[in-house]
């Protein structure tokens, strides 16, 4: 069973982040890439620029994108060969890594409780 956890690109590398994996499309400002320990940058599990782009990281919007969003998990062939890969490599603990600076209204929770109900975390 994977323990899955969110956590900001920004805050302190931890041994207990197990695998941890940049869950945006874009790379997140003020970060050099050798700077962010990293296993992984799977860019097809970051939703589509039109979704977060009506999203605006917007409270009132939130329901409406995390709909979409997990559509788009849902459809996509990509996610699903990404999510065998993380079965198959079984980490103990996933650590999502994201930029955006609100804690409770982005793609991260999305994606943490999407991947729970995949991976049984």
């Amino acid at each position: 069973m994977t323990r899955i956890q969110i956590k900001r690109v920004y805050d302190q590398v931890e041994e207990s982040d197990g695998m941890r994996i940049l869950i945006d499309r874009l790379w997140p400002r003020g970060i050099r890439k050798e700077a962010l320990e990293l296993d992984a940058w799977p860019k097809e599990l970051a939703p589509s620029a039109e979704a977060r782009r009506e999203f605006g990281h917007r409270a009132e919007n939130f329901d409406a994108f995390a709909h979409r969003y997990r559509m788009e998990l849902d459809a996509s062939d990509a996610v699903r060969a990404c999510v065998e890969g993380l079965r198959s490599k079984a980490p103990q603990t996933l650590t999502l890594l994201y930029a955006a600076r609100d804690p409770q209204i982005n793609h991260a929770v999305i994606l943490k409780q999407w991947l729970e109900e995949r991976l049984g975390g």
